[in-house]
């Protein structure tokens, strides 16, 4: 067994120099702080989202950093549409690297027992479907690289949510999704890393985006939640640059199959 002390190699770095990662919903929120970290770092950086305004803005933020920036219109619910999206892609910038499935919805049901049927599938459709089209089509790639003898692997990362430990009240559906993707990340780590893929999933806590906007807009809601996250603030979207820095990177080469907490200590309240 190789001894890592005894090893020759430099030291492992962060700097992402030719190193091509793919961000869903990257164009706001907990996505485009990944986005930008890895930017910053030197990689090349494509965003899926389906607001094309916001696509451009995003473009417009990361392009202070002197990479390849893409941004693509794509609804990952649609299965078309991600292996088309898959596809310009790797066409435009060569090869992924790195995906973060991010790209997801919030529940919108009044309660449990009101919940339609079209309320859970609209939410399984982006939130889990997409994430198993996005992951599938990424995957494909690595393999299908590895077996041409490039043995670089690469890196996938879903974004999950406590509520698939603890449930959500009106959002069983929202908390059945992301379980799901933990599922699906722990199989996609055992089964690949054969062919150097290593798999893992980001638990955000209370952070500032669109999606949470309407709860920080609520008085009642902050002065509730708000004493219970030790850090004692919100988090923010720059808060996941520097793991995705890390997840994307050499660094993270023997850490897979893991569900990573960024909350400020919230779930541990």
């Amino acid at each position: 067994m190789t001894d890592p002390a005894a090893s020759s190699d430099p030291p492992r770095s962060f700097d992402l120099s030719g190193h091509v990662a793919l961000v869903t919903g990257g164009n706001g929120g907990i996505g485009l702080g990944m986005a930008e970290g890895l930017a910053a770092h030197g990689a090349d950086v494509a965003i899926w989202g389906t607001n094309a305004e916001k696509n451009d803005r995003a473009i417009d933020a990361l392009g202070k950093y002197d990479v390849e920036l893409l941004s693509i219109v794509c609804d990952v619910g649609d299965e078309s549409a991600v292996v088309a999206a898959m596809s310009d892609t790797v066409g435009e910038l060569g090869r992924i690297d790195s995906v973060f499935v991010n790209a997801g919805v919030g529940g919108q049901a009044p309660s449990f027992v009101d919940m339609t049927s079209d309320e859970w599938r609209r939410v399984l459709r982006v939130n889990l479907d997409g994430a198993f089209f996005t992951a599938r089509e990424s995957v494909r790639h690595m393999v299908a690289r590895y077996d041409d003898g490039d043995e670089r692997g690469g890196s996938v990362v879903f974004t999950t949510s406590g509520s698939a430990y603890f449930g959500q009240q009106s959002g069983q559906h929202y908390g059945a999704s992301k379980a799901g993707v933990n599922s699906m990340m722990k199989a996609i780590a055992v089964q690949h890393a054969r062919h150097g893929i290593r798999c893992n999933s980001v638990l955000p806590g209370w952070i500032e985006s669109d999606m949470t906007a309407p709860a920080f807009g609520w008085d009642r809601f902050v002065d509730k939640v708000l004493p219970r996250v030790p850090m004692r603030r919100w988090g923010t979207p720059t808060d996941f640059g520097g793991l995705a820095v890390y997840l994307a990177s050499p660094a993270s080469s023997y850490h897979t199959g893991d569900v990573i907490t960024i909350d400020g200590g919230y779930h541990s309240f």
